[in-house]
């Protein structure tokens, strides 16, 4: 009898003790978390949550908009302050907001049309078309996705380590829209869409831009999740005061401001603990002082010590908090492309680069999606990474949105030492005849009148087709080795003849894709080449003497490689170039002619030691195989510049088409300091030898015949390099200057 009395008092102990224990638990409050939008000023949350971290205060609840919505989102996907911390600081914003897509990203075609024109209109009916906003979010959201990637699987919010929320504003009702539930890194992006900044982000089909628009500060919406203690992060601006309104920008942040202010009036009565940096010196693109903000954020946060600390005593445990993988590859299961309509699957999967079944690092899934982006083919490509149902990996989901606009008229000018001033006229079209093809033709107006015409349909990992014509004239004194024979060189002192230059060059080419990065191509050419002179007379006087007047046919391979994250500038990065020729037939003015072959390659490889200084190293060489009878074509060495014609090779030191061979070999260094952005001082040397034959006689291993230095100051502008450069020759003991303004074409 006594035993069950003993039991039965036990089981009653027990029972009072857990319903004491669970009544203690109901008392303990729920804390929810604010955090309000502002830009840049937003990392200053950062500073904050560092500080409730130290403290053990656990958060039951965020809500988040904009800049408030992205630290949020991390914070409640299990990142802690302090790795927040490390992540913003090693952020490039400039890069992230601006869409910056690495070079590399484009085909060498579209590469070509971006670094000529300083000036793109795009056209829809005739009329000009501004883009929707200065960023489309490509750089954004892949970070975030590769942030989040391990909650990837959560559709429901609240399911997060710690339930989150953020507001968007539909941009079509100016209504509030509530995200709790999707696509994490789709729903704070809209969040952050800031209008003119971000383009606006489609979810649900409905269409969604930055909720600052129209709550700022969600207090209430986080209230009604039942929390009983909300933590407020104010970083929104104050009103400024007429000494304060010096601009129209400052004008129109004003008048947004009015809304958010006087809600803030409301709101902040209704915070149990209200935390405001003193953030006064920053704007909403102060990145760069994003250190200095985040510290600001700890130091107001700090100011509530007590409460703060008081909130973490009421806590029994810490924060559940994920340690978030480091996500450095990614298995891609299955590829699904929706919405393209005249943009194959083949040509997108040939952009991105990657394939079914495949395992690839997240570095290269970036690259293929900037790939995508980078042909300025869609006006939004949204994408997923779903967790596949039965093996391990993703499925990647694209949904893409084709850009109706075709037409571009785009404009350029450039002045250099060898074509003198000169004004570019381009019209691109794309989807001329097919869906996947590109059409632009360059008209060049000046000294020298020039064209250049490309076409090309671009079918991605299969052969694309592609038909190039260019025509390039200029008058030059160039070495007479390249016209004529020693025995035709009556007198040492013809050394330069005054010629005039015509060439048209057409070509029908295929070219695939090669181990991911190279593009191999081969086709065939016709040349006309034109080369006459006052200096020497014809037969009769006042006659201008002809050295070419001919047509060559040739066959032609190609193979090249180009990552140099700047074209006239870069900093890091490889390049490979190389090129044969075998000419088959020619003219009848060419009577002496018999078939040839004509090889060239260069190599480059560029690398940073510090963020100032970048060094480029170069080699290169080549030689002719076959009958050495026709010269005009031989390699000359001489100038400076880009997208040279022929086999002429710029080579400081030495004026244009100055050495002249049938075979060289070329090595050249440059320094690159960046005294200011964008403001570059280059040391440089170039070394050579170049005559005929030489990798027969073992001339080409030699100390070399001909060097040439330089010291140069460049620019890099919106319409292209501006840059001189003093050179100098140890072999002519004289100096030679090089300028040239803009984009060479």
């Amino acid at each position: 009898m006594n035993h069950k009395i003993i039991i039965l008092t036990l089981c009653l102990l027990a029972l009072f003790s857990a319903q004491a224990q669970n009544e203690t638990q109901e008392k303990i409050p729920k804390v929810g978390l604010v955090l309000s939008g502002g830009g840049a000023k937003g990392l200053a949350h950062i500073g904050v949550l560092k500080v409730m971290d130290s403290l053990g205060v656990k958060v039951n609840y965020i809500a988040g908009t904009s800049m408030g919505a992205i630290v949020g989102a991390l914070y409640a996907s299990g990142y802690t302050g302090n790795q927040l911390d490390s992540l913003f600081q090693e952020i490039n914003f400039d890069d992230i907001i601006n869409d910056d897509l690495p070079r590399a990203s484009k085909s060498f075609l579209e590469r070509d049309n971006n670094e000529k024109y300083a000036l793109k209109l795009p056209f829809d009916n005739f009329k000009i078309k501004l883009p929707s906003a200065l960023s489309k979010g490509y750089n954004t959201y892949s970070l975030l996705l590769k942030l989040t990637l391990h909650v990837n699987e959560i559709k429901d919010f609240s399911k997060l380590p710690i339930p989150f929320f953020c507001i968007a504003t539909n941009a079509e009702t100016g209504k509030q829209v509530i995200l709790d539930k999707g696509n994490l890194t789709q729903a704070i992006m809209a969040s952050g869409a800031l209008p003119s900044l971000f383009q606006p982000v489609e979810i649900n089909d409905t269409v969604l831009i930055d909720g600052g628009v129209v709550n700022n500060y969600p207090i209430d919406e986080l209230r009604a999740k039942g929390v009983d203690i909300i933590i407020g992060v104010d970083v929104q601006d104050d009103l400024l005061n007429r000494d304060e309104l010096t601009s129209a920008p400052d004008v129109l942040i004003q008048i947004n401001n009015f809304r958010t202010i006087k809600d803030m009036k409301l709101k902040v009565p209704k915070t149990d603990v209200y935390i405001k940096p003193n953030i006064k010196d920053f704007n909403v693109v102060s990145f760069n002082d994003g250190a200095k903000i985040i510290e600001a954020g700890r130091y107001a946060a700090m100011s509530k010590l007590n409460i703060l600390r008081e909130l973490a005593l009421r806590k029994k445990v810490d924060n559940l908090k994920l340690e978030p993988p480091v996500t450095d590859s990614v298995k891609i299961n299955s590829i699904t492309i929706k919405g393209n309509k005249n943009y194959t699957r083949s040509y997108i999967l040939g952009k991105l680069k990657f394939k079914n079944e495949k395992k690839i690092s997240y570095e290269d899934f970036r690259k293929g999606i900037n790939n995508v982006v980078a042909t300025n083919n869609f006006d939004s490509f949204e994408y997923q990474l779903k967790n596949s149902e039965d093996k391990e990996g993703y499925d990647l989901v694209s949904n893409i949105k084709e850009s109706q606009v075709n037409t571009f008229f785009k404009l350029g000018i450039h002045y250099d030492d060898l074509y003198k001033s000169a004004a570019l006229l381009n019209l691109t079209k794309k989807r001329l005849l097919f869906k996947n093809d590109l059409a632009s033709l360059d008209i060049i107006l000046g000294d020298n009148v020039r064209y250049n015409f490309e076409y090309l349909i671009d079918k991605g990992f299969y052969w694309s087709v592609g038909i190039r014509s260019r025509y390039n004239q200029f008058e030059k004194n160039i070495s007479a080795q390249l016209l004529l024979d020693e025995s035709q060189i009556i007198t040492p002192e013809l050394n330069k003849i005054d010629v005039k230059l015509r060439d048209q060059t057409n070509q029908f080419y295929l070219q695939t894709i090669f181990l991911r990065d190279f593009a191999l191509s081969i086709g065939a050419e016709h040349k006309r080449l034109k080369i006459d002179s006052e200096t020497i007379t014809g037969n009769n006087i006042g006659d201008e003497f002809q050295f070419e007047n001919t047509d060559y046919f040739s066959a032609f391979g190609g193979l090249k490689l180009d990552t140099y994250d700047n074209k006239y500038f870069p900093k890091k990065g490889f390049y490979f170039d190389g090129d044969i020729h075998m000419y088959l037939f020619a003219s009848h003015f060419n009577e002496t002619f018999d078939n040839f072959s004509i090889s060239k390659a260069d190599l480059g490889y560029a690398f940073s030691v510090s963020n100032k200084l970048a060094f480029n190293l170069q080699i290169g060489g080549g030689f002719k195989l076959g009958d050495k009878s026709t010269q005009a074509l031989d390699f000359a060495l001489g100038g400076y510049g880009n997208n040279l014609i022929n086999n002429f090779i710029p080579f400081l030191g030495y004026d244009f088409v100055s050495l002249t061979g049938n075979s060289f070999v070329k090595a050249s260094f440059v320094a690159d300091y960046e005294v200011f952005k964008k403001h570059h001082v280059t040391v440089e040397g170039n070394w050579a030898n170049i005559d005929d034959d030489i990798f027969e006689t073992g001339e080409w291993f030699t100390l070399p015949d001909y060097r040439g230095y330089s010291l140069g100051y460049g620019i890099d502008t919106f319409i292209g390099p501006i840059q001189g450069k003093f050179s100098y020759s140890p072999e002519q003991k004289q100096s030679t200057w090089f300028f040239n303004i803009g984009f060479w074409f």
